[in-house]
Parts: C-alpha cells; sequence; structure tokens
C-alpha cells in the first residue's frame, strides 16, 4: 500500500471526492470528521500527509494545527489546508504552525489537491 494520508474534513461530500481521488492515487486514506478524531488518527498513525479543514467539530484545524506544532514527531508531518477562508492573517497563521500548502474550498478543484499531494510526497 501507498503512502497514508490523514483528511480531517467534515463535509461529506469533500470528503468522498477526495478519499475516491486518492484511493485511485494508490494512497492509504484514514478520514476524521473532526480535529479530536484527527488528531487520535495522526498520533496513532503519524501519517506522510494530513489534509486539514480549518472549520471543525471539537478542535478547529488551528488547534489541530497548534498541537502538532509543539510534538517534535508531529510536526514533521507535512499538513495541506483545505478551507473555505483564503484570509491572509489565517494563511499566515497556519503556515507558522507548520502547514505546508493552502486550498481555497471555493476554488476547490480535486486534481490541484492530488498535484500538491504528489508534491509534497515526492510521488
Amino acid at each position: 500500500m501507498g503512502k497514508t494520508i490523514v483528511l480531517v474534513e467534515d463535509e461529506k461530500l469533500i470528503q468522498d471526492l477526495l478519499v475516491r481521488k486518492l484511493l485511485a492515487e494508490g494512497y492509504r486514506v484514514e478520514v476524521a470528521d473532526d480535529g479530536e478524531e484527527g488528531l487520535v488518527k495522526i498520533r496513532e498513525l503519524q501519517p506522510d500527509l494530513v489534509l486539514l479543514d480549518i472549520i471543525l467539530p471539537k478542535k478547529d484545524g488551528m488547534e489541530v494545527l497548534e498541537e502538532m506544532h509543539k510534538d517534535d514527531v508531529l510536526s514533521r508531518i507535512p499538513v495541506i489546508i483545505i478551507s473555505n477562508s483564503g484570509q491572509p492573517v489565517e494563511i499566515d497563521r497556519a503556515r507558522e504552525l507548520g502547514a505546508v500548502d493552502w486550498l481555497v474550498k471555493a476554488e476547490f478543484d480535486p486534481l490541484e489537491v492530488i498535484e500538491k499531494v504528489r508534491q509534497k510526497l515526492g510521488a
């Protein structure tokens, strides 16, 4: 099986779309519906990459990033943000916490996500 990706996303439509595309590319995908579950899976699996929404139930994406940032092992995992917001202040904060890239859902193209995943994983 290929590299492991944890997708932390509460919108089922986007979840399903990305899971289908990523599986077709040969990645192993684990899905979390909220930030707390996402952190558990990230700690458990130590994936090769995390796709992270910002607006999430229980713990938002920034809180997940903060937790990952504080952990020596988790802070090395690349994170691509997938969010409805493209606010520069949010993007800057996410980058400070270790996010490697940012995609805005309104301009969302699943192929762009796959391309960014490939770039980050060198696949």
